[in-house]
């Protein structure tokens, strides 16, 4: 009996390995990566990128330093809405076409090559600027926990040593192949649900009492009651602008489409992962910052903080040895989301360069026959984040607060990225650019929900995006807009094809006969 079932599971995982295949090669490419990840470690890549202990704890003080409470109680909830609206659209979407560099295919494939390009460049702008953010977050809550105690400064050399080092080492790590990636992206998976539950506990336990009104109570702290985190403005914007501290962590979930081509069962799996990275972050997110704002021994004194406000409230309550601990943990998942945003920044890279749409595309394209991994699009995509924070720290030094206008204009151009084929979709669906659904569907009426909303979310997310002191985003995503405009006109609409479409595909398929044999020769 248990030879028969091994036999029957062997053959429904090569029935279905078999499936993904065809499927990519009717879309016209050929299975250069390697098919590795199951649907929980699709999960956690994606789980791992939206990294609550990164996004819900160093950007804390947009809630507690703008409307307290009430930005946690009722605006959690509401910005987590905002973003998992996209997400589900997304996940229909990923279902009917599971690639690589996903949105970018969509936006060509729902749309024309302009909006694929259009869709390419605001996806990989956020996604490199993003990777810089999360590891420089990272630096930050390693000298705001550990400093004093091993004696840490911040400095621009500290800094610069810090990034390379990290970021080089989650370049190598995905370097050597997915599998060793998505063993320590499903532990970060493990490492980020234990930690948010002990975080939870040990808050709850030191918390003086449980005051729940403090969940809807409103206030004002903008100004100089905040340590300035926002300028003054009124109580209803200032819980408006505090709704960027879900929305800036409730994102990186398109990783689960970026790395389609490598997981098993894609079109089944990718929109569940997609989907459920979502719903869970978004919980064990409120569990532990609900507990966190019970435990603020007052809520006056925290606004003062600033930035400092997590420090502060932990060395008030918790005792030293699990307040380590906990430093240690989130440290650790931090560094583990880092991961996970190179593994898909450079999927990103590789799946539109292999369609010709980058600098040096044949470069980046190439895999790595040993490991089956885009070995220059993860090296390219981690030394353009180094670039980018180098940059804007520079202009910082000469008084310009670059560095807080490019990381909201990241959350507009992710947003952006995911905004266009959700909105194509529209028009498309059920026509002949996109004729047949996935297996994972809303149905019409579902999806069309979805897309509207996230509409309406996109113009939030842009209006309190651009407000100050990030003002100066409104001009760099204008000014963004106009120079994709002119290269395109100038420039790429003769040169640029997009992804296979129509007769393209048959064209393609023995080039992708090919690309797979020189790869089976190349690994074996």
């Amino acid at each position: 009996m248990g030879g028969g079932m091994s036999a029957r599971g062997q053959g429904g995982t090569t029935a279905a390995a078999d499936e993904d295949l065809k499927l990519l090669h009717r879309m016209g490419y050929a299975q250069e990566l390697a098919r590795r990840l199951s649907r929980f470690s699709n999960f956690a890549i994606s789980f791992s990128i939206i990294c609550i202990l990164s996004g819900a704890i160093n950007s804390l003080a947009q809630a507690t330093s703008g409307a307290g409470g009430a930005a946690i109680g009722l605006g959690w909830p509401l910005g987590v809405l905002v973003s998992g609206v996209f997400g589900l659209a997304m996940a229909q979407i990923s279902s009917a076409f599971p690639t690589a560099g996903g949105l970018y295919h969509w936006g060509s494939i729902l749309g024309n090559r302009f909006t694929g390009w259009l869709t390419a460049w605001f996806n990989l702008l956020g996604l490199i600027t993003v990777l810089g953010a999360i590891n420089v977050g990272a630096y930050n809550f390693l000298i705001g926990a550990f400093g004093p105690v091993l004696g840490l400064t911040d400095s621009l050399p500290a800094l610069a040593a810090f990034l390379a080092i990290v970021t080089g080492a989650q370049a190598l790590i995905n370097h050597f192949g997915i599998s060793l990636t998505a063993r320590l992206t499903d532990f970060s998976g493990f490492l980020i649900f234990g930690t948010a539950l002990l975080l939870t506990v040990v808050c709850l336990a030191c918390a003086p009492s449980y005051d729940l009104s403090r969940l809807w109570t409103f206030a004002n702290y903008s100004g100089a009651a905040g340590a300035n985190v926002w300028p003054r403005v009124s109580g209803g914007w200032a819980f408006a602008l505090g709704l960027l501290l879900p929305i800036y962590t409730i994102t990186g979930y398109d990783a689960s489409a970026h790395t389609a081509e490598e997981t098993r069962h894609a079109a089944r799996a990718v929109p569940r992962a997609m989907i459920a990275a979502i719903a869970w972050s978004s919980l064990f997110g409120y569990l532990f910052l609900v507990a966190f704002l019970l435990m603020i021994p007052d809520m006056d004194a925290a606004a003062r903080q600033g930035w400092n406000v997590f420090f502060w409230a932990m060395d008030q309550r918790v005792p030293v040895f699990w307040k380590e601990l906990l430093y240690a943990l989130i440290f650790l998942s931090q560094l583990l989301c880092g991961l996970a945003t190179v593994t898909s920044a450079s999927r990103m890279i590789y799946a539109f360069a292999r369609d010709g749409g980058l600098p040096a595309s044949k470069a980046l394209a190439r895999v790595s026959p040993a490991h089956r991994t885009p070995d220059a699009a993860i090296w390219t995509g981690a030394l353009l984040s180094l670039l980018f924070v180098c940059g804007a720290k520079w202009l910082e030094a000469g008084g310009t607060p670059v560095y807080t206008v490019v990381v909201s204009c990241t959350v507009i151009f992710l947003f952006f990225s995911f905004a266009i084929p959700i909105a194509l979709g529209l028009v498309a669906y059920g026509g002949a650019r996109w004729p047949q659904m996935g297996p994972w569907s809303m149905g019409r009426v579902g999806y069309s929900l979805a897309a509207l909303l996230s509409i309406a979310s996109m113009v939030l997310i842009f209006v309190i995006g651009v407000q100050p002191p990030n003002q100066l985003a409104w001009r760099a995503t204008v000014g963004f807009l106009v120079l994709t405009a002119v290269i395109w006109i100038a420039f790429e609409r003769r040169r640029f094809q997009g992804p296979p479409i129509g007769a393209m595909i048959a064209q393609r398929q023995a080039q992708i006969a090919a690309a797979e044999a020189a790869l089976a020769r190349s690994s074996s």
